[in-house]
């Protein structure tokens, strides 16, 4: 059974993270803050070798991703070795994209009888969550729990697919504050705080096996 490390980052700071809204598909690039938080995932981990790297196919992910692997100091990895994939992209948030986060949730929470995010997270979860947003999205489009996963397990058997890794290579994985915490929820076994998102730039190790997934550390 093939064992990875998957050294898992939050993209850097973008311009819709400053002004609050909810940018799950939608874009908006890095900020100089953003581009900073890139840089000091880089140094941080410049000296890890990483066999293969992957990111979401956003911008933010992807320029993120870049500036790691060009300050990698024992990889060979170029830009060009980057796998961009729709598979690790951030929950979509169907017609709330692009919306302010606090007012989009308070209007998710208030439509099945609570305040906030928070409350939703104490009553259910943040699985939970993505049911009640897709409930409460007048289109019906946001992405609910099921096909989020759907989604997201697509990327991780594509990083276990690639008979070019060893057992025990390190992989870099670049992707979003929504997709850290769910995974955190989902495999951490309660043992991590959920109720704050994860630093831009941040390192969250996963252990990632042919069929399980193991927190080894988060938001470092």
């Amino acid at each position: 059974m093939k064992k990875l490390t998957v050294y898992l980052i939050r993209h850097g700071q973008t311009y819709y993270n400053i002004y609050g809204k909810l940018q799950g598909w939608g874009n908006s690039p890095l900020t100089e803050k953003g581009i900073n938080d890139a840089i000091n995932a880089g140094k941080k981990l410049s000296n890890v070798k990483f066999a293969a790297a992957y990111c979401s196919d956003t911008t933010r992910a992807h320029d993120t991703a870049k500036k790691i692997v060009e300050l990698n100091q024992e990889s060979n990895l170029t830009d060009n070795d980057i796998v961009v994939s729709p598979f690790f992209r951030e929950q979509f948030y169907g017609s709330f994209e692009g919306e302010n986060i606090h007012y989009v949730w308070e209007q998710v929470a208030m439509s099945h009888g609570m305040k906030n995010l928070r409350d939703i997270q104490e009553k259910y979860s943040l699985a939970k969550a993505k049911d009640l947003m897709k409930d409460t999205d007048p289109f019906h489009d946001s992405e609910n729990n099921e096909e989020y996963w759907n989604r997201l397990n697509k990327g991780f058997d594509l990083i276990r697919s690639n008979n070019e890794l060893s057992d025990g290579d390190n992989v870099l994985l670049v992707g979003h504050s929504n997709t850290i915490l769910s995974i955190v929820e989902k495999y951490g076994h309660g043992k991590y705080d959920v109720y704050h998102k994860p630093a831009n730039g941040s390192v969250t190790k996963l252990l990632l096996n042919d069929k399980d997934i193991i927190i080894d550390s988060y938001n470092e």
